[in-house]
């Protein structure tokens, strides 16, 4: 490919039968097969001159020529915001993101977001459909903290893409949730979708439903509060913190899926609770959910990479506490 980005590639005999898009992706570096279909949409990569479909099937001495643009700069600016890399190479970065932090700019939150410090800290980001800017393949609520992994150039977001959507990918946080278990393990299995009157919110009771399923084991038991493993099978918006309320076992500090009167009720609802832990817990700010462990296959190297995030310390510091009750 030239310094503009002009290329030409004659199709030989043993790609010929191929889908176009796919053709272009595997020939050009940082070239995703969707931004690839994207410029074929757009007749910006023609065969012999003419337009085609990104499913057009290639023939032995087709002449693909195009052209791919630079990535445009998105509006959003770099800014100095620490974070945490557990990993990192000139392919994908895995941060463990701390409680209170956006994971990318929306309406309310164009700075002071994650996407503003990973524009800071990697100058080497490759363009992503057509974009400089990080490639977020997977979010973590504002105030859930952990593990989350983001791609650096096009191919790589695409194949980590591709992982999330065949479930392929080890999701397992840690949670501190109300209330003690009989058994030691078990399946939530209950779809969620958009609750019928908040369209903030998610719920097992929505009219369009998507299945979910979550597997828990008890890590350490206490009196009135249970430290639980959760794998994600499934990756639906709010996925544990609505599996958890509707077991009616609600996550500590989550202010939206809790009931309403918990914290009032907190000593009747939970008699087990020492009362030297009911101020504690009152006066925990955000869900006590952290994305622990996350495991995936390489985009370049197909080698099997998972990490580990270190707990965040509120949560350290709560969880403390309870093991210091007795």
């Amino acid at each position: 490919m030239s310094r503009n980005g002009a290329f030409s590639i004659c199709v030989a005999n043993s790609d010929q039968g191929q889908r176009l898009d796919v053709l272009v992706a595997s020939h050009l570096s940082d070239c995703s097969r969707s931004f690839a279909a994207s410029l074929i949409s757009n007749a910006q990569i023609r065969v012999d001159g003419q337009p085609k479909k990104p499913g057009y099937r290639v023939k032995a001495g087709d002449k693909i020529e195009g052209q791919i643009p630079a990535p445009e700069p998105i509006g959003f600016k770099p800014e100095p915001i620490e974070i945490n890399r557990l990993y990192e190479d000139k392919h994908l970065v895995v941060i463990n993101k701390p409680p209170g932090l956006v994971v990318h700019p929306a309406p309310g939150h164009y700075s002071g977001t994650l996407v503003n410090a990973l524009l800071y800290h990697c100058p080497d980001l490759k363009g992503i459909g057509g974009a400089l800017r990080p490639g977020i393949v997977h979010r973590l609520d504002k105030d859930t903290s952990g593990a989350l992994v983001v791609a650096k150039s096009g191919d790589a977001h695409e194949h980590l893409a591709r992982q999330f959507k065949a479930r392929t990918v080890q999701k397992t946080y840690l949670t501190l949730v109300f209330g003690e278990f009989g058994a030691t393990d078990g399946t939530i299995r209950l779809s969620i979708g958009r609750h019928p009157t908040d369209r903030k919110r998610m719920s097992t009771k929505s009219r369009k439903r998507r299945e979910a399923e979550t597997q828990w084991k008890i890590c350490e038991q206490f009196k009135g509060i249970t430290l639980l493993e959760l794998h994600l099978k499934t990756g639906r918006t709010h996925q544990i913190r609505v599996h958890c309320a509707a077991i009616e076992h609600p996550i500590v500090g989550d202010s939206v899926y809790r009931p309403r009167k918990l914290l009032k009720n907190i000593t009747k609802t939970y008699p087990a609770l020492p009362a030297s832990m009911v101020d504690a817990v009152k006066a925990v700010k955000r869900q006590m959910l952290h994305a622990w462990r996350l495991g995936f296959i390489h985009p370049k190297t197909g080698e099997k990479m998972v990490f580990e995030a270190p707990m965040p310390q509120d949560m350290e510091e709560l969880l403390n506490k309870l093991r210091g009750m007795a």
